[in-house]
């Protein structure tokens, strides 16, 4: 899957500048270093623990790792050739923020590349999926690329072969979402000032442990359900409709 979604970033010139952002562990940057030279690729995440299990990868040896925030790049206007963020989203206060973000740090006539998940339908995953954590709609993808200011905004569907039925109980790593920045700059979005989370937790434990225990069922539930597609697809006529 990994191959396949970063297909629509058009990694194919070795020269081309290269950021991943939100990237973790390097497990996306891995798949980009296998046709981008490394000392032309930038790794940015927020978690300095993830980015210590990245700096030990020898794959990763020469792609420069920094600490960051998504949602306020520390790189000049025009840095990049291609922008790529896979399975970040989900964790963004403001996404809309991010992907203008993703439109200043790119060059003139660059490609950024969303890889996310996608909003189920089915009533049970969807509500699994609220609980958890931002399973954006492709409109949604669709209407923040546009915003920003990219043109050429496509939405490629993935997922295993196997797993029949992506839309209607989502996916993790269900679409790769693509743009082309027309001009030089930044954004022509204008947003307020970045939003700061100010609430205090209650300190309720009760509360606490409700929250702790459904987010605990969310996650397991979307452990399981690539499970059961697996096995479905084992069992169940290939040429009969998903569920």
């Amino acid at each position: 899957m990994r191959e396949d979604a970063l297909v629509p970033a058009k990694l194919d010139d070795p020269s081309l500048k290269v950021v991943d952002v939100g990237g973790g562990t390097g497990f996306c940057t891995q798949g980009i270093v296998k046709t981008i030279p490394a000392n032309n690729v930038t790794l940015i995440d927020q978690s300095p623990h993830q980015l210590e299990k990245a700096k030990r990868k020898a794959d990763l040896q020469g792609v420069t790792i920094v600490e960051g925030d998504a949602e306020d790049l520390p790189f000049p206007t025009d840095s990049f050739d291609r922008y790529v963020s896979a399975g970040s989203i989900e964790y963004w206060p403001e996404p809309q923020r991010g992907i203008k973000e993703a439109y200043r740090v790119i060059k003139e006539g660059g490609l950024a590349c969303m890889i996310g998940p996608v909003h189920p339908t089915f009533w049970l995953s969807r509500f699994f999926a609220d609980v958890w954590m931002l399973f954006p709609t492709e409109d949604e993808y669709m209407e923040w690329f546009t915003k920003a200011g990219f043109t050429d905004v496509k939405i490629t569907r993935i997922g295993p072969k196997w797993y029949r039925g992506v839309r209607r109980h989502g996916l993790i790593m269900g679409c790769s979402v693509t743009g082309i920045k027309p001009k030089a700059g930044e954004s022509p979005l204008q947003l307020g000032p970045k939003r700061e989370d100010t609430k205090k937790s209650s300190g309720n434990p009760v509360s606490f442990l409700f929250r702790l225990l459904l987010g605990s069922l969310a996650g397991s539930y979307y452990f399981l359900l690539p499970i059961y597609m697996w096995i479905k697809n084992l069992i169940w006529p290939k040429n009969l409709p998903g569920f």
